[in-house]
């Protein structure tokens, strides 16, 4: 568990808005380690790759944006999930293809689900207080679908072990990956905090 990973990318807003550091210290104040980051202008391609991963990414995504809308009181715009998928996979591209990214992997007890509480939910407006979408984003599902674009929302963080796993092998290179120690791990982990004390 303690050599557990997640892919995090800042998205090309918080690269923009100068949130690198922030974004980073957030993760790294928990106890995470930071074993791999890269800036780069993901392609097109890529970043379909990267969002349907996972063979039912279309579907579930789809289902679940018409039930957001429903929830809300809302018409969704299909009852088709797979043609609101379309629109959100289109927007995604132009969204995530705009400039430059971060792509960082993290590697800790828990990684992933302590990533994603720290990160907070997909939607800004609705986050909560504390988080990092919470704190640093006023965007929302309403404002970005007026708009005709992707929700505005600083960060990708990886869903599950199994997706951070895939996620990672599509955005890094074995040999990107550093394997190295902290001190801090000795605190973290050792089960009896031996050689604190000389």
């Amino acid at each position: 568990m303690k050599n557990e990973r997640t892919l995090v990318i800042i998205k090309p807003d918080g690269v923009q808005r100068s949130l690198i550091g922030e974004i980073m210290k957030r993760y790294e104040r928990s106890g995470l380690k930071l074993v791999g980051v890269k800036m780069i202008v993901p392609t097109a391609e890529h970043v379909e790759n990267h969002y349907t991963i996972d063979p039912e990414w279309r579907r579930v995504t789809g289902e679940k944006t018409i039930k957001n809308y429903k929830d809300k009181g809302l018409p969704p715009p299909s009852e088709d999930p797979l043609a609101i998928t379309t629109i959100i996979l289109a927007n995604l591209k132009k969204y995530m293809t705009s400039g430059p990214v971060i792509a960082m992997v993290w590697q800790g007890v828990h990684a992933v689900k302590i990533v994603r509480k720290i990160t907070g939910g997909t939607e800004p407006l609705t986050s909560d207080v504390g988080t990092i979408r919470g704190d640093l984003v006023l965007d929302s599902y309403q404002l970005s679908d007026t708009d005709g674009r992707a929700v505005r929302n600083l960060i990708h963080a990886s869903g599950s072990v199994d997706e951070a796993n895939k996620e990672i092998a599509l955005w890094f290179a074995p040999s990107e990956i550093v394997n190295y120690r902290l001190v801090q791990e000795q605190i973290l982990y050792d089960v009896n905090l031996d050689g604190i004390l000389e």
